[in-house]
């Protein structure tokens, strides 16, 4: 059976801006690695793969839940010239339910964070999106 999502990964090319902003939305670094090798490159389907991996946990979430974000060092990665069109196949968005929607988007806007919108009543939550690392599409929302 199924549970709760245990993490998501994203490919970046400024690991260190990708961390910086995930640890403003809270997340802490547990694990930094080089993967390489064959296993890795078995696993993830990669020829020849070697990346840089950290992984990072939201801290007080229950269940557990992480971030990973993979540096390519070869191959290079592919560039998605769609990521920030919410009308292309495949991963759309990532939200994050939070208590205070104003509260949050008043922090990230004051930390540089851009938004996409403002915030919408929808379904008995205030939701809104914002642009995280390398052009991925974020958004939080409050149930009320």
């Amino acid at each position: 059976m199924f549970k709760n999502p245990d993490h998501v990964s994203f490919v970046v090319t400024d690991l260190e801006a990708a961390r910086d902003f995930f640890s403003l939305l809270g997340f802490e670094v547990n694990i930094t690695a080089v993967i390489k090798g064959k296993t890795f490159s078995d696993y993830m389907g990669v020829l020849g793969i070697e990346a840089d991996h950290i992984t990072m946990a939201l801290k007080g979430c229950s269940p557990h839940f992480e971030i990973q974000l993979l540096r390519y060092r070869h191959p290079d990665a592919i560039p998605e010239p769609h990521i920030r069109d919410l009308n292309h196949k495949g991963f759309n968005h990532l939200c994050f339910a939070v208590d205070d929607i104003d509260a949050e988007v008043a922090r990230l806007k004051d930390n540089g964070v851009k938004f996409r919108n403002e915030i919408l009543d929808y379904h008995d939550r205030k939701i809104v999106f914002f642009e995280g690392p390398e052009g991925i599409t974020l958004e939080m929302a409050e149930w009320v």
